[in-house]
């Protein structure tokens, strides 16, 4: 029986203290399953940028600055899924996503890799995300009702810890992506049921999400969700 692998990235745009304990999460994982970890630097700080290179070299993951790669302005979510899908293919992993504002458990990685395995044709497999108080929050409050188990669902599934399975990577290329969106999270979701493949939501498996810490203006949507959408509009940003 083939081992399953893992290609397992980070998309970091500053929020330097989440995204330490990120990584410390990751890195720190029993997990029986063979993984890389990348993370991809999109434009932070030269402070956030000169923590991760030293981070890098202690705890072995790899570090891909974008800025040696493109002059397009962050968020540059749509060349970070690009790349990885490119590698992830490559090396026959299926591709986990970690956002850098997601803590994971000890055995998350392990557990996941055998949710993605354990269904026929499965495109994508997300862990619920909770709150420091273990309750459901953003993006999954549709799942707040839900008992603790494996629900398959057509709805949208976040990047926050998600597994794309490889076979799925396979079968549609990101290159077809709109670029002229910021995040891709609902369309590939419903691009893997189109395809035929199955999505689950895991909520017996909780990572804790600490919401936008990397782009905190976003937090405006709970607070003062006029002024969110006055800014998403006239600004043109966040763009799904």
């Amino acid at each position: 029986m083939k081992m399953d692998k893992l290609h397992v990235i980070t998309p970091v745009k500053d929020s330097l203290e989440t995204t330490l304990v990120t990584i410390d999460s990751i890195m720190s994982s029993e997990c029986s399953v063979v993984f890389s970890y990348t993370i991809y630097n999109d434009f932070s700080s030269d402070e956030t940028t000169q923590a991760l290179q030293v981070e890098s070299v202690k705890r072995g993951f790899t570090l891909v600055n974008l800025k040696d790669l493109t002059v397009h302005p962050s968020p540059n979510y749509l060349l970070v899924l690009q790349l990885a899908q490119q590698k992830a293919i490559a090396e026959d992993a299926h591709l986990l996503i970690v956002e850098s504002d997601v803590i994971l458990g000890t055995n998350t990685l392990q557990k996941m890799a055998e949710n993605v395995s354990m269904h026929d044709k499965v495109g994508m497999v997300a862990a619920v995300t909770t709150d420091i108080d273990g309750k459901i929050n953003f993006p999954y409050l549709y799942a707040k009702k839900f008992k603790t188990g494996i629900y398959e669902t057509k709805k949208r599934l976040s990047f926050c810890c998600t597994i794309l399975n490889v076979e799925f990577l396979k079968s549609f290329d990101f290159n077809e992506l709109n670029p002229e969106k910021n995040w891709y999270d609902v369309f590939i979701s419903h691009k893997s049921v189109e395809l035929g493949f199955s999505n689950y939501l895991l909520t017996s498996i909780p990572v804790l999400h600490l919401p936008h810490s990397s782009r905190p203006w976003k937090l405006l949507k709970y607070s003062n969700p006029l002024k969110y959408y006055w800014l998403k509009i006239t600004k043109k940003r966040d763009k799904i």
